[in-house]
């Protein structure tokens, strides 16, 4: 049995994290899973979303604790194994912002810290009814600093640092008027509603989507006067696509665009 499932549905690509029995923890097995798959995706023209669920009860918990406390008791173990683990779950977390397609969360359950982490990551995120959010490693003496990153580059500081310094969850609806999450729906609906929103994305010219994902996060990092800038050159960038030029012709004329990419 795959710890990460892979499926393809038309345009959508839909991975599952099966490690239920450990809360699909992003132990060493799954980190190594989700960045071959991720990165084998990023260079599939077929794949134009993708979309990302947890098997069992729960989204995910975060780092495998019982894991890393194995690494601690190992002789050879030191701090440069640790920054390893940290250096190879943000290289995940960077993966899922860097590559063309949107990456959209299907969470239930609980998402606790790196899974926390992983929510803000990701592009986008649907959440069902009674989902737990936390970054909870301050109630183990061990404060989130890598989740932080995500986390505080979605929601307002204060709000960030309450929930890194109390641990408290937050339910699905509080989630969404922070910011983390985009929807929320009722549990039956989760795996329909998130299948709909990947479906209109992946509907929309891809081309345009990868050039805007990466405008996206490049001018959130800028100065407003030079995000303008930049955005102007990458608007330029994308009205040379033969591509956009038949859908712009194409609203013009009322119909549909024929494209072909």
């Amino acid at each position: 049995m795959a710890i990460l499932e892979v499926t393809q549905r038309d345009a959508v690509t839909h991975l599952t994290m099966n490690s239920p029995e450990r809360l699909n923890a992003l132990s060493d097995e799954m980190l190594a899973a989700l960045q071959e798959t991720l990165d084998r995706l990023a260079d599939d023209p077929s794949c134009r979303v993708v979309t990302i669920s947890g098997a069992g009860k729960a989204f995910c918990a975060g780092h495998d604790l019982r894991q890393m406390q194995a690494m601690r008791q190992n002789a050879d173990a030191g701090a440069a194994t640790f920054a390893d683990l940290f250096a190879r779950c943000t290289n995940v977390m960077m993966r899922i912002q860097s590559m063309p397609q949107p990456v959209i969360a299907q969470i239930h359950g609980i998402a606790t810290a790196a899974g926390c982490q992983l929510v803000a990551t990701c592009d986008l995120a649907v959440a069902a009814e009674g989902t737990r959010f936390g970054v909870n490693g301050v109630n183990i003496g061990l404060f989130c600093s890598t989740p932080m990153v995500a986390l505080s580059r979605n929601i307002a500081p204060k709000k960030a640092f309450e929930m890194l310094t109390t641990g408290d969850f937050i339910d699905a609806t509080r989630a969404e008027s922070l910011g983390l999450i985009n929807r929320v729906v009722p549990s039956a609906a989760l795996e329909a509603e998130t299948a709909a929103l990947a479906d209109q994305i992946a509907g929309k010219l891809g081309a345009a989507v990868k050039i805007g994902k990466r405008a996206f996060y490049e001018q959130l990092a800028m100065e407003t006067g030079a995000a303008y800038s930049y955005t102007g050159d990458v608007m330029v960038e994308n009205l040379a696509n033969a591509d956009t030029n038949e859908g712009m012709q194409a609203f013009i004329e009322k119909r549909a665009p024929d494209w072909k990419q």
